[in-house]
């Protein structure tokens, strides 16, 4: 009786010390692909009617980014490190948006590419596509929407949207080629966002945070909060429709998805590549290009 209580306890502290492990290591990059890669996953099936609604509540509060920046610009007196302050405001709509889980496109510029190149297929290829041609429409229409709201519904006093126009004008200042190549660190951060996110699943908050401010902050563009900024100026016929599509918004978006998929997503597949092979079971190269038979669920040995 002694020696199976003894046991017992042992077992119980074996498991204990177990549990304390698995919570103080570090997910490794495996670990975050396969989370990212199974969220990307489940996004890629759910019915455009919720991607739709969850697309357009996420274009209406990405709105309150600009606004954030355009209250604490009202109340912050002149000072050198203003724009540092004002760019936490940036990190509103973001919040709002992420920690509600709502369909933002620059999100999906990874989550939904991961699934992609895990398996390449005409299917995934074609179920990508699709959403995020639903998610981006609903997105700016959200965007649209909330630009209307501020512009014209007397909600806003003089000084807020004063500092809206101009936070807007100083976003959309940057045209073609210009307006690209910021875009590029923007779709990076986002994707970054999405890529940490697992490595702190209880708080978020300060990753969130820390990278939008810096998106803000690095006078960097991003494609939704941009079309918010976009939306306003035409409403306000202060922007032409064509200037702001091709002068703006078309090299914006490019620039975001080079950012977050061409760039970010190529990298982190490129660290976890061999060791998604390896679990299937796949043939991988070693350093010198040779052949090297891995291990895997289809080739273990009985």
């Amino acid at each position: 009786m002694v020696t199976a209580s003894f046991e017992a306890e042992s077992e119980h502290e074996e498991e204990v010390e177990q549990q304390n492990v698995d919570r103080a290591t570090r997910l490794n990059a495996r670990l975050i692909y396969e989370v990212v890669r199974r969220d990307g996953q489940d996004e890629l099936t759910r019915s455009p009617n919720s991607l739709i609604w969850s697309g357009l509540a996420a274009g209406i509060l990405i709105s309150f980014s600009i606004l954030g920046e355009a209250v604490l610009r009202k109340h912050i007196t002149d000072m050198q490190a203003r724009p540092l302050i004002e760019s936490l405001g940036y990190s509103l709509g973001f919040l709002l948006v992420v920690l509600g889980r709502m369909q933002l496109f620059t999100e999906n510029t990874i989550t939904t590419v991961l699934p992609l190149m895990a398996k390449p297929c005409k299917d995934h290829l074609f179920l990508m596509l699709r959403l995020w041609a639903i998610v981006l429409t609903s997105n700016v229409v959200g965007a649209f929407i909330a630009a209307g709201f501020i512009a014209h519904s007397g909600a806003f006093d003089g000084d807020l949207l004063t500092n809206f126009a101009e936070i807007s004008e100083a976003a959309l200042s940057h045209e073609g080629w210009k307006a690209f190549v910021k875009a590029i660190p923007a779709g990076v951060l986002v994707a970054a966002i999405v890529w940490m996110m697992p490595t702190a699943p209880h708080n978020p908050f300060f990753i969130i945070l820390t990278f939008t401010w810096l998106i803000a902050a690095g006078d960097f563009t991003h494609i939704i909060a941009g079309s918010v900024e976009m939306a306003y100026l035409i409403l306000t016929d202060a922007m032409g429709t064509w200037d702001a599509v091709f002068g703006f918004f078309l090299p914006v978006l490019a620039g975001n998805v080079v950012g977050g998929t061409v760039v970010f997503t190529l990298i982190t597949w490129g660290q976890v590549r061999d060791e998604v092979k390896a679990t299937r079971g796949e043939l991988v190269r070693s350093p010198m290009g040779q052949p090297v038979e891995r291990v895997g669920p289809r080739s273990q040995k009985t």
